[in-house]
């Protein structure tokens, strides 16, 4: 199959890329760095020619609501438009596990890019994920104050992107679903906690401040809202794993 990637050089996109080759794929990367501008269009279409699906793996630093809302939403739409246009069979877009319960900008702008795949034209697929394993990393820069970082209290069931990348190959191959069985990591963790092990294990220095998120967005991430309510696929690689791999 020809697959093109929407953020392929991203953290989970990279992997689509590898997982997609492996299984001798013909990979299309949709990114900035391969002259295409998602919030545009700029680009899309000659690099949707001949390709039988789209992996939407992007995303957006922002949590405000009106930015996550223009980004997924014009992003989706812009690649619905170019997928009707090139017969593009398929979308397989990922999203995260605990949007519905957990009133965040970005969450806001998950939502409505899953909205806008289901009003569209397109045949599609929605894989929702926690967290990765790289997100304890990434939350000891989220709010830096000298040696401390202010990591939000959650509670976590993370996830290796590389599993996450083979499952969204597995939802190409095996053809549209809608949404399906959201997947997680392992364990149950604190992100607290993981933050502290992913400082010692870097030699980072850094000091981890626990944070109460406010309101009841907070009050859901501290209470497992970020992790699935149901059964459904599981990963192998434990954060420990991950940790010492990487």
């Amino acid at each position: 199959m020809r697959i093109s990637v929407a953020g392929g050089t991203g953290a989970v996109g990279r992997h689509v890329v590898e997982v997609a080759l492996e299984r001798g794929h013909e990979v299309v990367v949709l990114a900035r760095s391969e002259g295409v501008d998602l919030t545009t269009g700029a680009g899309v279409a000659d690099r949707l020619a001949d390709v039988d699906a789209v992996v939407d793996t992007t995303s957006v630093a922002t949590q405000k609501r009106a930015a996550a809302e223009a980004f997924f939403g014009g992003v989706t739409r812009t690649l619905l438009a170019g997928e009707s246009e090139a017969g593009v069979g398929h979308h397989v877009a990922l999203s995260i596990v605990g949007i519905d319960d957990v009133d965040t900008g970005y969450y806001a702008g998950k939502r409505l890019q899953e909205r806008t795949l289901a009003e569209g034209a397109v045949p599609w697929s929605v894989l929702r994920a926690t967290q990765f394993h790289e997100f304890a990393e990434q939350a000891l820069g989220f709010v830096r104050i000298g040696p401390f970082s202010l990591v939000p209290s959650m509670l976590s069931q993370p996830v290796a992107a590389r599993e996450v990348a083979e499952a969204l190959v597995d939802l190409v191959e095996s053809g549209p679903a809608g949404r399906v069985p959201d997947l997680a990591g392992p364990e149950k963790l604190q992100m607290v906690d993981l933050a502290r092990r992913v400082s010692r294990a870097r030699g980072l220095g850094r000091r981890v401040v626990p944070v109460r998120m406010p309101g009841a967005a907070g009050g859901a991430m501290r209470t497992g809202a970020l992790t699935p309510a149901s059964d459904g696929p599981r990963g192998r690689i434990t954060f420990d794993q991950w940790l010492e791999g990487s």
